[in-house]
């Protein structure tokens, strides 16, 4: 029998979540088809620099989702699912601090980590987990009664757990229990069509919707499932074109005559989907929630950290300028601060340390006897080396938090006079059961990797520096 790599159901499991998402959410099958659109026309237009971020057939392929869990239990269950498909916990996200309304959650980021791993299929999903225990959102009753009732809950079948198990020891599935792990896998991401509790869940609601959408119903399910695109800005306007109703800005990063960095992200509203709601009395009506949302991405290259602490900096900029001049756009006052503090090319961001880059021999370097230079710097500029950006695979915090306040219905409720719960990377390895990667060491690795080459080519006594 034949069998089935990790890399392989990774691919799988991204189309058939995304067939059985936009079977559940028909505006997402929306989103694709124009998503596909924009990346066509920007092909078209740009030819290979379309691709300098990654192949087109990279980009049309990817998908990131997000889940949400409740407990560590259930968090390091999701781990075993997805480390299945060879993707790893990278990055830590507390969103508590990132949002301006009640969102009590702390998140990472499961992903395959390797150059080539990546390149096969770049799947991810952004995970969240409930802070119960943060009295900032749930008094001592309550966190009572929601950690009972998140306990007595199961999200994940024990056959999907031991088929999880198997495929990451193995690194492969037979076919046979590929296809039994695949159909498990998804099926726990569908929405469930069990009554809602609907006390309960307002309840809930009540402390914030993120809370209710976790812990008031006895399933997860997949919250959104994002598409990449070349082009956020003309896929923004083709979405309103069609009537689709989008949040109000694109999160990240603004749109500008510079490098694209990190992660610009935007939305659809959530929609009201029907939901059977149970009442006091046992019997069952009609409803709805909005929980689910259709997000699209557009990825940069990645900063490093001191790449990351202007962009944090010049966004703290745009907060004092949009405050002092409510009447200015935050595009346009982001825009001309990034004009004037953001390096304006690839060659810059390299030379100052604020991006990554692989790095790899010219074709047409000289060959005329001369000795290479010894810097980073040099060996491109003198055209020994081609620099070529590293795509930035992870996620921000603020516009993360961004996206989901913009789709809640409402604030919530949040007692900022009480001291929060501490959560960091170290307690999320800890609850997960693995160790939670640090994405800045990752993209190290792999530039420094690609400049050891290089010296070991060209017969430099030292990495090039």
């Amino acid at each position: 029998m034949s069998t089935i790599s990790q890399w392989q159901l990774r691919a799988a499991f991204a189309v058939r979540l995304s067939e059985m998402y936009g079977r559940e959410v028909p505006a997402y099958a929306t989103l694709v088809d124009v998503s596909r659109e924009v990346n066509e026309d920007v092909l078209r237009a740009q030819g290979a620099d379309a691709e300098r971020l990654g192949s087109i057939g990279r980009v049309t392929a990817e998908r990131h989702g997000a889940i949400r869990v409740g407990t560590p239990r259930e968090l390091a269950q999701v781990a075993r699912v997805f480390g299945a498909l060879g993707m790893h916990p990278v990055g830590f996200y507390d969103l508590r601090e990132a949002a301006a309304s009640a969102v009590p959650v702390v998140s990472t980021a499961f992903r395959p980590v390797d150059g080539e791993e990546l390149a096969r299929n770049p799947f991810r999903v952004f995970t969240s987990m409930l802070t119960p225990a943060d009295p900032r959102f749930f008094d001592a009753d309550l966190r009572a009664r929601l950690e009972a009732f998140l306990a007595a809950r199961e999200l994940f079948p024990p056959d999907l757990l031991t088929l999880a198990d198997r495929a990451a020891a193995e690194r492969e599935l037979p076919e046979d229990d590929a296809e039994r792990f695949l159909q498990l896998a998804v099926s726990a991401f569908e929405l469930s069509s069990e009554p809602v509790d609907r006390a309960w869940y307002r309840t809930l609601e009540r402390v914030s919707a993120v809370a209710a959408d976790i812990g008031g119903v006895r399933s997860t399910h997949i919250n959104h499932l994002t598409p990449r695109v070349l082009d956020i800005d003309d896929l923004y306007r083709r979405m309103t074109a069609r009537g689709i109703e989008m949040i109000d800005t694109i999160q990240g990063p603004p749109a500008w005559k510079g490098p694209d960095v990190l992660l610009r992200q935007t939305s659809f509203r959530a929609l009201a989907e029907p939901r059977a709601m149970r009442l006091a009395d046992g019997s069952v009506e009609s409803g709805s929630l909005r929980v689910r949302f259709g997000e699209v991405e557009a990825r940069g290259i990645a900063l490093t950290r001191e790449g990351r602490a202007l962009y944090d900096e010049l966004l703290g900029r745009v907060d004092e300028q949009a405050s002092a001049h409510p009447t200015a756009t935050r595009g346009d006052i982001a825009r001309a601060l990034w004009e004037r503090h953001m390096p304006g090319s690839e060659m810059e961001l390299a030379a100052k340390g604020l991006a990554y880059f692989t790095y790899r021999l010219a074709d047409d370097r000289p060959r005329d006897g001369s000795r290479p230079p010894v810097t980073v710097d040099e060996l491109v500029g003198q055209g020994w080396v081609h620099a070529r950006p590293i795509v930035y695979e992870d996620f921000l915090p603020r516009s993360a938090a961004g996206i989901f306040q913009s789709n809640l219905s409402g604030e919530g409720t949040r007692d900022n006079d009480r001291e929060g719960t501490a959560y960091d990377a170290a307690w999320l390895s800890g609850a997960v059961g693995r160790d939670v990667l640090d994405p800045y060491a990752r993209y190290a690795r792999q530039q420094a990797d690609t400049l050891a080459l290089v010296a070991r080519e060209l017969g430099l006594p030292d990495t090039p520096g």
